[in-house]
């Protein structure tokens, strides 16, 4: 059997092939390229294409992509071959650096939200070095950046790698206050794990919800769901654990650090989570894998769901985004030290953190913003819409004692004296998990578990990045002005606990006087798309996410409108789909069994003295439902024809969220209620018991 340690990363153009493959020149200047951001000279482009070639064609590869990530939610790529016609008749295989370094893709049918018009066709891709090249299904994927003709960023890599740099370039400053002057560079690091569902994909085949929505948009509830508590962690079934092996291959053939896989809480539910990597890298290799998870899944027979709520009363799917960040010299920023120097240092980050989520908790929100994702939120182990940072006692009790300035641990203790006295020991696993918490501290890492599980992580970075350099921007502006630093250090960090406190919360997410309470402390909840999305072009917002260069005014209004359409689509599709499955499938389907009752009443009665008071009623129901459902769907038809008449796109948002959605729940809740009460040989697709416990 083939080892894994022999064929990790086989698939990927990596060090290892780099120093096999190239000289020691251009590999030591590929290598500044990567790791410092200086320019690529053309010769150097040159002779890395050329092997890369020569690397991809040995491996079987004909063609070349450039692999992007347009604001369309998943990857794109247009595939050319690697071959030149010959002088004789012949081909030979080519590919310069000039085709490694830039493509040319149509960008006219791509999202920009008014950045463009739609003859103005042409567009670009950026090989971004910093991710590795790999082959899948004997094409080579350039990981590479979009932009428009004109250079505003039409895709998700441009503004997340955009943020690092702003982040770094703000912690650097911060550090050297500590006399850390050795840090070239910071960087802040992701493990996302991810949550799916496996389904049959003959049953899947026979829900046209599924299909074209990627959630059921009608289903009663099921005889057992997650009540028993008996799936998570439990038993891997034989198929499900099959599909799981080639899964892992696959994606260590490809250099994805797949480390965990286990069944999650709902039935047929479960999770992958990687190794921690450079957030640009973990979201190339995020994207990468749920591709590779529904690929794999129909070598099974399966098919992966990455929607956020594909089955309503049981968990939905999220994709929980471990952020933390360290400097080159391996130092995690979030981890307490030795020393007191150390300890301040980190408490003047974990501040930082602090005042970057409360202040801008309505750009982590909308940051996660989905349809299918305001579905998830709020329930069944799904943090709420409210954003609220976890820290655990300990953690909390230190920073009231910093705040108070009172001794911490007991009466016998000193008062705290930020770079005086030394912190107590803190134990990294004394921060309990709180998984109703949206942003939890879990040690030496901050877990934002709000994100839906078919998002890409490098929205919730881009913003989370931008945040935390804002503040530590200002915090840099304060100390290096400061004649005595310390007390100036133990001062500002006094100061953001005592201003920012509201946001902290260790207590239960779900429980309703949480939401109260923090209406009272003045914290957002916004509940849907429709509400947080327009909030990214706040006067505060803008004025962050232009001043740290990671978007400009136009990207961020152009990022507004495209997501509010995205969702406005998505619903409307949704609606779409549950008119075509009421009219031509559910409502034919439980009137054919009520006529079919009805007749059997006439024949019992006709052939004996029956009252037939059981099938009597049945059919009453039925038909109050069948009355019921025609009535919802008539509206919801009319509602999508509303839809039509409303141009402005944020109008179309309210709307969809007032009007549709509710026209939506009605006709659910009458098809679910028929579905129970209608012989399961009428009903013309797979309930929720055969899906969720078919596998």
């Amino acid at each position: 059997m083939e080892k894994v340690t022999e064929y990790f990363g086989s698939m990927v153009f990596d060090e290892r092939i780099m120093k096999a493959t190239l000289s020691e020149k251009v590999y030591k200047s590929l290598k500044r390229t990567i790791d410092r951001g200086t320019p690529l000279d053309i010769s150097v482009a040159n002779a890395v294409a050329a092997a890369m070639k020569d690397w991809a064609i040995e491996k079987g590869a004909t063609h070349y992509t450039h692999w992007f990530q347009p604001m369309t939610g998943v990857t794109a790529e247009k595939h050319d071959s690697f071959i030149t016609p010959a002088p004789d008749g012949r081909v030979i295989m080519e590919f310069s650096g000039k085709e490694l370094v830039k493509g040319e893709p149509d960008a006219s049918s791509f999202p920009s939200g008014g950045l463009r018009a739609t003859f103005e066709a042409r567009g670009y891709t950026a090989w971004d070095p910093t991710s590795y090249a790999f082959i899948k299904d004997g094409t080579l994927y350039i990981p590479t950046a979009f932009c428009s003709y004109t250079g505003e960023a039409l895709d998700k890599k441009v503004p997340l790698l955009r943020s690092m740099e702003a982040l770094s370039r703000q912690a650097i400053r911060v550090l050297k206050l500590f006399g850390n002057d050795t840090v070239r560079s910071v960087r802040c690091s992701v493990g996302p794990e991810q949550e799916y569902f496996l389904v049959d994909r003959e049953m899947w085949k026979k829900r046209k919800d599924l299909v074209m929505t990627g959630r059921t948009l009608f289903g009663a509830k099921p005889p057992k769901g997650q009540e028993m508590e008996d799936h998570y962690f439990g038993s891997i079934k034989t198929r499900v654990a099959e599909y799981m092996a080639d899964l892992d291959k696959e994606l260590w053939k490809l250099g994805i650090l797949a480390k965990t896989k286990h069944n999650e809480v709902a039935p047929a539910q479960h999770e992958l989570a990687p190794i921690y990597k450079t957030t640009n890298i973990a979201a190339d290799h995020n994207q990468l894998t749920m591709e590779v998870m529904k690929k794999v899944a129909e070598k099974h027979g399966l098919v992966c769901l990455l929607h956020e709520k594909p089955f309503e009363g049981v968990n939905g799917s999220g994709k929980h985004n471990n952020w933390s960040i360290s400097t080159d010299t391996g130092i995690n920023l979030l981890s307490p030290g030795e020393t007191p120097y150390e300890n301040a240092q980190f408490l003047l980050f974990l501040a930082a953190v602090i005042k970057a989520v409360d202040e801008y908790q309505d750009l982590l929100r909308l940051s996660v913003a989905t349809a299918g994702n305001d579905h998830r939120l709020g329930a069944n182990e799904a943090p709420p819409a409210v954003i609220s940072i976890f820290l655990g006692d300990e953690l909390t009790e230190i920073l009231e004692a910093i705040e108070n300035d009172t001794p911490y641990g007991g009466a016998t203790k000193e008062k705290m004296k930020l770079g005086v006295d030394v912190l107590p020991q803190f134990s990294k696993d004394t921060t309990d998990r709180n998984r109703t918490s949206p942003f939890a501290f879990t040690g030496n890492k901050f877990e934002f578990r709000m994100l839906g599980s078919s998002n890409s992580i490098s929205c919730a970075n881009i913003h989370l990045n931008g945040a935390v350099a804002e503040v530590l921007e200002k915090f840099a502006d304060e100390l290096e002005k400061a004649s005595d630093f310390e007390s100036a250090l133990h001062e500002l960090i006094k100061r953001t606990i005592k201003e920012h406190k509201r946001i902290i919360f260790n207590g239960n997410g779900y429980d309703d006087k949480w939401i109260a309470e923090a209406e009272k402390r003045g914290l957002s909840n916004l509940k849907t798309t429709a509400d947080c999305m327009p909030k990214i072009c706040d006067k505060k917002n803008v004025e962050m996410l232009t001043r740290q260069g990671i978007f400009t005014e136009a990207e961020i209004q152009s990022r507004c409108e495209i997501m509010l359409e995205n969702y406005v689509k998505s619903v409307n599709i949704e609606a779409a789909t549950m008119i075509d499955m009421a009219r031509k499938e559910i409502i034919p389907a439980v009137s054919k069994f009520a006529s079919d009752t009805a007749s059997a009443v006439a024949v019992k009665k006709s052939v004996c003295d029956s009252a037939c008071r059981y099938e009597t009623r049945l059919v009453s129901e039925l038909t109050d439902l069948i009355d019921q459902m025609d009535e919802a769907t008539t509206r919801l038809e009319a509602v999508v024809e509303e839809l039509k008449k409303i141009e402005d796109v944020r109008s179309q948002s309210e709307f969809v969220r007032d009007e549709m959605l509710p026209s939506m729940d009605k006709l659910r809740a009458a098809a679910d209620e028929a579905e129970t009460k209608t012989a399961s040989e009428y009903y013309p697709f797979p309930a929720y018991d055969e899906l969720l416990f078919g596998v």
